[in-house]
């Protein structure tokens, strides 16, 4: 298998879980967990397994001039990336998140071309039209599984925040993936990104009752740790590494996709005519905006 084929493979490991998570995450939200006492529980096991990893490889210093992008990547990628969506979630639904996650890849794109003049192909262009008209379709389609939303529009504005700062961080980490190990780049990522968000997420943290949290929660809680958080970073991370960050946004169009399918197996949702044609689009795009255009021959 080759590394660009396992890239591809890991981008979308993260986005099937991404879509798993605006319906596991909401599931403890805000009964058990408040969303900031959340992001709180999410950055400290994140940090503590990666810590753990970075063990395994040799130890690499951060050289000073790259301690600035760092932060900001941290700030963009685990401070207000996750207090924004989370917050979000809380206040709006899961429908709606995976309706906003949608403008990363269009976010992504332009500012790739802007800041790192990555060179977009008519190819990819096509790709990621195709799976934005095929997420819209499964979006505008798809059914609302939640009412407990008690906040949408501010809700759908902290998704747009997050799609923003998650665009940008992909924008940001891109540079420093290839001078640095992906465990020596996260486990400093996470670690100041819990000093920040630190002031903002203890109060709640300290709200949280374990004792009265059931089985199925702490469940969620594991996946939202281990799943959305460890497995997600690292595996976009290293897609990040061996693919374009245009490319790796692309995923994002999969989300809507995943949670319909999730909804449908769980027996909350049926499918229709309408969401197979978005998946097919959303298939075709993705397609078209990961596979290697062929370099010209010359005659």
């Amino acid at each position: 298998m080759s590394k660009r084929t396992l890239a591809i493979l890991a981008c979308l490991g993260a986005t099937t879980i991404y879509g798993l998570n605006h319906t596991i995450a909401k599931g403890v939200m805000p009964t058990y967990i408040k969303p900031f006492g959340f992001i709180m529980v999410r950055l400290l096991g994140a940090s503590l397994l990666f810590w753990l990893c970075s063990l395994f490889i040799p130890n690499q210093k951060i050289e000073r001039r790259d301690w600035g992008r760092l932060f900001l990547c941290a700030l963009t990628g685990m401070g207000i990336n996750m207090l924004s969506f989370f917050k979000g979630l809380e206040l709006s639904t899961p429908i709606n998140s995976a309706v906003l996650i949608t403008i990363v890849p269009i976010l992504v794109v332009v500012m790739s071309a802007i800041f790192i003049k990555e060179k977009v192909t008519l190819q990819k262009g096509l790709g990621i039209g195709l799976g934005l008209i095929g997420a819209l379709f499964l979006i505008l389609y798809g059914a609302e599984l939640r009412q407990d939303a008690p906040n949408i529009p501010l809700g759908n504005i902290l998704f747009v925040v997050n799609a923003i700062s998650f665009g940008t961080y992909l924008i940001l980490i891109k540079k420093l993936l290839e001078k640095y190990h992906m465990f020596t780049l996260l486990k400093w990522l996470f670690t100041i990104g819990l000093v920040l968000c630190f002031p903002v997420t203890i109060s709640e943290f300290r709200e949280i009752e374990w004792s009265t949290i059931p089985t199925s929660g702490i469940g969620s809680i594991v996946f939202v740790i281990v799943g959305t958080t460890f497995l997600t970073y690292l595996f976009n991370v290293y897609g990040l590494s061996k693919l374009k960050a245009s490319t790796v946004s692309a995923f994002s169009y999969a989300q809507p996709l995943i949670g319909i399918l999730f909804a449908v197996v769980t027996g909350k949702d049926t499918l229709t005519t309408v969401k197979v044609a978005g998946t097919v689009l959303v298939i075709l795009g993705l397609y078209l905006a990961t596979k290697k255009p062929k370099l010209p021959v010359n005659v």
